[in-house]
């Protein structure tokens, strides 16, 4: 796997940082939008053969190192009863999690093995389609993610209600309901060929540090220790949108391969930190792609000697990315551009 222990080396020997891109398949891309004229999202979520399609588009046109299935982190909502739908454009929800009583609505609407299928056959079709040296990655949201959800329709805000659930038993009961179907979930990636599975927690960032680590760092390990007893060759990857380096270091899971962080952070730091014990994934700002090219060119190669030219910098331990996904008004062009920048000149 390219991203990990067989990475590409350059004519003179020297190894090159990979890359790849949350929401790298999406609106910013010709392709993407030339594929959802003809269809809407929910269909190419659940068609395989378009999942294929929207997948391959950002690996063929900008060549990535890794393919991330393009589907939703929500659909485990849908399959909890909660009435998913896209047809106004952002995800909306039948009804949302206000208080205990709603708890009674969650129920497992079909057998896991039947509802996933559609990422699973998608990612078989993956797994023939892209080129060996290239990383397959399949998500899931994370469990924090998802119950914010499911109490707020959103993660906007300040998740007054969605903390409030802690204390009130709304989180755990939650939780106990949706930790199987999200192991499930990742089994089924798994087993269509996914290399890595990605927790995506977006909204964990809004807790404070004895909240996370009172009740989000234990639902993480049990997910994480029960999907890596049944797949112990398979990466995890945990990335968390608005933390800080207390909440990484206070992790400490072994079934942690790699961790994904944002722009806040100084990536120096975190490589000097936690580079030991994890892969480091990230963490270029988003909207930087909005900028001419002269200066992304020029914000990227000093992006690149700060890292070059700290000392005993695991280097081998970084997988160059973006903070968070690209922004649907990024321009094209300078993701095909900054993809060949890394790989031209992101080498130690």
């Amino acid at each position: 796997m390219i991203l990990f222990e067989e990475r590409e080396q350059t004519t003179q020997g020297k190894t090159k940082v990979p890359v790849w891109f949350m929401r790298q398949a999406g609106r910013y891309h010709s392709h993407y939008q030339g594929i959802k004229k003809n269809s809407d999202f929910m269909t190419m979520c659940k068609n395989p053969e378009l999942a294929l399609e929207i997948t391959m588009g950002p690996i063929d046109d900008f060549n990535f190192d890794a393919a991330i299935l393009f589907s939703d982190l929500l659909f485990p909502l849908e399959q909890l009863n909660m009435g998913l739908s896209y047809k106004s454009g952002p995800p909306t929800l039948e009804w949302k999690m206000e208080d205990v009583t709603s708890l009674k609505k969650l129920k497992v609407l079909k057998p896991s093995e039947e509802f996933y299928k559609f990422q699973g056959d998608a990612l078989k079709l993956l797994k023939n389609k892209l080129p060996h040296k290239k990383t397959l990655l399949g998500f899931v949201g994370a469990p924090f993610t998802l119950y914010t959800y499911a109490c707020e329709g959103s993660h906007a805000g300040n998740l007054t209600n969605s903390k409030l659930g802690f204390y009130d038993g709304r989180f755990e009961a939650f939780t106990e309901i949706l930790l199987p179907e999200l192991e499930k979930n990742m089994k089924i990636q798994a087993e269509g060929g996914a290399d890595a599975l990605c927790l995506f927690d977006t909204a964990v960032g809004e807790l404070t540090l004895p909240d996370f680590k009172r009740f989000i760092i234990p639902k993480i390990k049990e997910l994480t220790r029960k999907f890596k007893k049944e797949f112990p060759n398979k990466k995890i990857i945990y990335y968390s949108k608005l933390t800080h380096l207390d909440y990484l270091k206070a992790i400490e899971d072994e079934n942690i391969d790699v961790l994904g962080v944002d722009w806040r952070h100084s990536l120096k730091n975190v490589l000097k930190e936690l580079g030991n014990d994890y892969y480091i994934q990230g963490n270029i700002d988003p909207s930087y792609l909005h900028l001419p090219w002269n200066k992304l060119e020029h914000y990227l190669e000093e992006f690149w000697n700060d890292l070059i030219d700290t000392p005993n910098l695991p280097l081998n331990k970084w997988i160059c990315g973006l903070g968070h996904g690209v922004l649907r008004t990024t321009p094209e062009d300078n993701v095909r551009r900054t993809v060949k920048y890394i790989h031209e000149n992101f080498v130690y």
